[in-house]
This record gives structure tokens, C-alpha cells and sequence, in this order.
């Protein structure tokens, strides 16, 4: 029997592994969104497993799937691949249950997930440039030391695990509508379907993926799991290259809608939890969110967002943060004329000032293509309030008869 061909994980499944999870995983609680309640047109509620242990859904799996290996099992170790969540779940499940992990990680993994996972007491070993090429190192380490494979999202106590998230935003939001939940391998969109469609059929669960790896897709089309060529996202705990057997089977029986959102519509979503929700998600934790913010008419409301994990590289988060502010027009980038002469920067200044814009950054270019002798080109770094306040301020400059480039 291929993996195809084996059932589906059941409720009775789900129910058991909330059992073994009982003092391990954090129910994590439920936050209201007025800003996307608004946008919605009704309530919308945020799942908070970025508040979870090891600040990811990724424990609830890996730590059913390694509770339930038999003695002889765990003491050959187990061993996993992971950009980062997965990873820190699985040291933290095979800590508390006494038994030696190594976790293949891809070589841009984010520093911060590579140390808190080297903290569970994992044994690191860095490999490949994406979790695929990881998992194929995990699997051949698998196959030559007799360690048990513990997949990022393949397996069914994995998706029993993570269906535990189901049954808890169940009963903390009874009267939902739309469950939106970000997918890369679908192991947690699998399993919280699992869970809502056999409690909830009425329920709608919609699948939002990153649109520079989005694997379902065109899987879904092809009916069966297909292979990416390539993948380019800031998501990387969603950057998975292929479905796998079992969750492809879920999702294509149970999810009602498979979506994407670019990396401009990750990077708003973040800042808008930052802002607004003050929870720090990191992209791929945010991908349900920004699904909403992109199309908020498409969802029904009450509508639970599940954020998925919060493990974000600080680096990476300053980069987000400026990508947001450009893609939600914060940010304002222009080349202006402006008459070189003393005082024609301080008057060009004394605009911006009036318009209400903050200067970040400014810097002369003195020679260029079309540039009079009499003439120096200002480019400028503004922050302004948003769209309007940026077209207000360009047209305030226009107003001085300041000839003005977008940059």
C-alpha cells in the first residue's frame, strides 16, 4: 500500500494526541484583529502559535511522533530537517523524552533558530541550500546509523500532532466561519482540516501559500505532489519544494481553497502584526494574515488566522520591516531638481518640512544624463503617513515647481 492509498488521519487520531501532548504544548490563546475585523466586514480572530513552545506549532508533531516510537527506537536517536521551527521542535521533544537528535539544516538558516535549536541539545549539521537537499541528508543519515526519521510534515502522528491546533480554535472560537492557515509541506493545514472538517463540515479551511514556493498548486492540478524547479521566498519556514504523499492527500480531500500572497502582501502582514496585534510573527507565521489583507471579501467571517510560528531572525526582521513600509507606501523614494545654489537645499527642505514628511536620507548627485550646469539632482529617503500622505507630498513639491522623479 503506497502512501496514497493509506486513510486519512482520523478525529479519534487528533484526540489522542492532544492527550499526549496534555502538559507539553501551550493552548495557545486567541487574539481579536479590529484592523482585519474591519477589513473583513466581521470578527477575525488570530490563533497565536507564536506564543507556542519553542515558538512554533512544530512541537505538537514532534512530539507525538517521538512519544510514540517504542524504547528500542529511541535509543538509536532520531533525526530531522528543518529551516528552523521543525528543527527546534524535534531537540525539544527528544529532550524531554531522553533520546539524542541531530537535525539537518540548509545552509541559510536563519542563525537565531540554528542556536536555539543547538540550546534543545540537538546535534547541528549544516547541509544544502534548501530543506529538500536538508531532508535528503536527513534521510540518507537515516538509512546508515538506524536513527528514526522524524519528517517536517509527512507522517501521520506529525499531522495528528499539529491537528491538535484544530480542536482548540474550535472551542475557542465556536461560531467560526473560515479557518485560513499558512501551508509549505501541509502538515498543519492537514491536520487542523482533520480536525474542523469532521467536527465542522460547514467550516470553510483555506491553504495560503507563499507565491515564490508554492508546491500545492499546481500538485492539485497535476493530481499528485509536484516537485518545484525552484523557490524564492522570505517565508522559510513555508519553502518546501514538494507536497508530500500524506499531506497532498489531505489538503486535496479537505482544504476548500489553496491561495497565495506575494512578498510585498508577507511583509505588510508582518508589520501589521507588529503594529497593531504587538505579537511578533515571523513571514511564514504571517502568510495567513496576509492572505486576509489581500482579499478580504473571499473570506467569512467569524474567520480564525493561525499564526504559525514567531521565529524570526532580527536581521531578517529589519529587512521585513523597511520592505513593509515601502509596500504599504510608508516609505517614499524621489529624485528632485533643485537649483544648485546656496539655499536651494534648505528651501527644498522647507517644502518637505510644510508637507509634513521626514527626511531619512539625503545625498547630492552632481553630474548625471540631462543635468544643467546650474542644476543638482536630490535624492531623498522620506517616511510619510501612507499612499495619500506620500502623493500629497509629491504634489506639494510639484506645487513649488520642483520637477520630481519617483525612485
Amino acid at each position: 500500500m503506497t502512501a496514497v492509498d493509506l486513510p486519512l488521519v482520523d478525529l479519534d487520531a487528533v484526540r489522542a494526541a492532544r492527550e499526549l501532548l496534555s502538559g507539553v504544548a501551550r493552548t495557545t490563546p486567541v487574539e481579536g484583529s479590529r484592523t482585519l475585523s474591519r477589513s473583513v466586514g466581521g470578527p477575525v480572530l488570530l490563533k497565536c502559535e507564536n506564543l507556542q513552545r519553542t515558538g512554533s506549532f512544530k512541537i505538537r508533531g514532534a512530539y507525538v511522533r517521538i512519544a510514540k516510537l517504542s524504547d528500542a527506537e529511541r535509543s538509536r536517536g532520531v533525526v530531522a530537517a528543518s529551516a528552523g521551527n521543525h528543527a527546534q521542535g524535534v531537540a525539544y521533544a527528544a529532550k524531554l523524552l531522553g533520546c539524542e537528535a541531530t537535525v539537518f539544516m540548509p545552509e541559510s538558516a536563519p542563525l537565531p533558530k540554528v542556536e536555539a535549536t543547538r540550546a534543545y541539545g540537538a546535534t547541528i549539521r549544516m547541509h544544502g541550500a534548501t530543506v529538500d537537499e536538508a531532508l535528503e541528508a536527513a534521510v540518507a543519515w537515516s538509512e546508515r546509523t538506524g536513527a528514526v526519521l522524524i519528517h517536517p510534515f509527512d507522517h501521520a502522528d506529525i499531522i495528528a500532532g499539529q491537528g491538535t491546533v484544530g480542536l482548540e480554535l474550535l472551542e475557542q472560537c465556536p461560531d467560526v466561519k473560515t479557518v485560513v492557515v499558512s501551508a509549505g509541506g501541509g502538515g498543519l493545514v492537514a491536520g487542523i482540516a482533520v480536525a474542523v472538517k469532521t467536527l465542522r463540515p460547514d467550516v470553510r479551511v483555506v491553504a495560503v501559500q507563499a507565491a515564490g514556493a508554492s508546491a500545492f498548486p499546481g500538485s492539485l492540478k497535476a493530481g499528485h505532489p509536484v516537485a518545484l524547479p525552484s523557490m524564492s521566498t522570505i517565508a522559510d519556514g513555508i519553502a518546501v519544494g514538494c507536497p508530500g504523499d500524506i499531506t497532498f492527500r489531505h489538503v486535496r480531500d479537505l482544504v476548500d481553497r489553496v491561495t497565495t500572497v506575494d512578498e510585498d502582501a508577507l511583509s505588510r502582514a508582518l508589520l501589521l502584526c507588529l503594529e497593531r496585534a504587538k505579537l511578533v510573527v515571523e513571514p511564514a507565521g504571517a502568510a495567513a494574515v496576509a492572505a486576509l489583507m489581500e482579499d478580504p471579501t473571499a473570506f467569512d467571517p467569524p474567520v480564525v488566522a493561525v499564526l504559525s510560528g514567531g521565529n524570526i531572525d532580527p536581521v531578517l526582521l529589519s529587512k521585513v520591516i523597511r520592505h513593509g513600509m515601502i509596500a504599504a507606501g510608508r516609505y517614499l523614494s524621489l529624485r528632485v531638481r533643485i537649483p544648485d545654489r546656496p539655499g536651494g537645499l534648505a528651501a527644498l527642505l522647507g517644502v518637505l518640512a510644510a508637507s509634513g514628511a521626514n527626511v531619512l536620507d539625503v545625498e547630492h548627485q552632481r553630474t548625471g544624463r540631462g543635468l544643467h550646469l546650474d542644476e543638482v539632482e536630490v535624492d531623498l529617503q522620506l517616511e510619510t503617513r501612507g499612499r495619500d500622505h506620500g502623493e500629497h507630498v509629491i504634489e506639494q513639491l510639484q506645487g513649488a515647481s520642483y520637477v520630481v522623479v519617483p525612485g
